[in-house]
């Protein structure tokens, strides 16, 4: 008993100790900074996460999107991890994320109401403060974010539910605060579908100005008047979207609900409206494609031109693998993602 006991000793202090972790490295993706807002009566953390290729050329200018609910305890962590994902797959073009802290939401993203009562008693807040956010937007934040870093004048505005509606009412009262409006289910329930029932009045009106703004819209399996809200506004882009305003609607309620859709959605809203061309490749033999022969002219003509939206042919990956020996290094721009069920953008 008395050599068992020694050897397991013996055996204790001969075993290596366990491999320990330290030195390590912070890995930095974004810069908080904290802005005071006279329009909001505050401060806010805005976060900013720059593109991978911003040190490479510095004459390059970038076009920024705006991340509400964008605190790095918000929504910032993962939708830049979105955004990160473009340096594996090459899927939607590069620019500068700005995340903006939301502090008091229901108020600043919520419209006017004519009984404001029955929100306040529900959200527990005022509702109304919508067009103070759009002052700090205009005249604050953007002017701060285009002097600080390479902007090229191309703004889009991202938001989910109440910030969502808060995207659609800023497309409807004042459309030019930017090109690009990204709507993650918006609360279009309000005021009882106010946004829906009236949006045709409001693309009448809207800017013939020349500049091309884009909406995308996505809605999951909400019911009642969230659901019948967005489809009113459809109807109203179905029959009254100006030239300049392209859209597309992208409902996924067979496969998301209000809480999950946020991150799958971005990601779509991103390669619908950034989406970057890219090109099919002859598989190697090894994998159980053809055998290696040398290029025809006009696959090495397609292979050294450059690539860009214009000379891309707009496909899907699933028309690609139905004829892929005509496509090698043809400029493709594929729609990736659930297919909209109806619109003016994409194929």
């Amino acid at each position: 008993m008395i050599r068992q006991l020694v050897a397991a000793l013996a055996a204790l202090v001969a075993a290596p100790a366990a491999a320990q972790l330290g030195g390590g490295t912070p890995h930095v993706t974004a810069t908080s900074y904290t802005v005071h807002s006279d329009a909001l009566g505050g401060e806010r953390v805005v976060t900013v996460r720059l593109p991978t290729s911003y040190g490479d050329d510095p004459a390059r200018r970038y076009p920024v999107v705006y991340l509400l609910d964008g605190g790095v305890e918000q929504d910032f962590d993962h939708i830049a991890g979105i955004v990160q994902s473009r340096d594996m797959n090459w899927s939607f073009d590069e620019f500068i994320l700005v995340g903006v802290q939301s502090i008091n939401r229901r108020h600043f993203f919520a419209p006017p109401a004519a009984e404001p009562a029955p929100y306040v008693e529900a959200l527990g807040a005022e509702p109304g403060g919508t067009f103070l956010y759009r002052d700090f937007l205009r005249d604050e934040l953007k002017p701060m974010v285009d002097n600080a870093f390479r902007t090229d004048g191309h703004d889009a505005v991202i938001g989910e539910s109440l910030a969502a509606l808060f995207v659609v009412e800023t497309m409807l009262e004042e459309p030019t605060l930017f090109e690009d409006y990204i709507a993650i289910s918006p609360s279009l329930w309000w005021e009882e579908m106010k946004y829906g029932r009236e949006a045709a009045s409001y693309l009448n009106r809207f800017p013939q100005d020349g500049v091309a703004r884009r909406l995308y819209l996505t809605v999951a399996n909400e019911g009642v008047w969230h659901r019948e809200g967005v489809e009113r506004l459809v109807d109203a882009l179905r029959t009254s979207a100006p030239p300049n305003l392209g859209w597309t609607f992208v409902p996924v309620e067979d496969s998301e609900t209000h809480g999950t859709l946020f991150h799958p959605m971005a990601l779509d809203a991103f390669r619908t409206l950034y989406g970057t061309p890219t090109r099919e490749y002859r598989a190697q033999p090894l994998i159980g494609g053809p055998a290696v022969r040398e290029d025809t002219p006009e696959e090495t003509a397609r292979r050294e031109g450059e690539c860009t939206p214009d000379n891309s042919r707009p496909t899907t990956p699933g028309a690609v693998e139905q004829g892929r020996e005509r496509l090698y290094y043809e400029c493709l721009l594929l729609d990736l993602g659930p297919r909209p069920r109806e619109g003016t953008l994409g194929p």
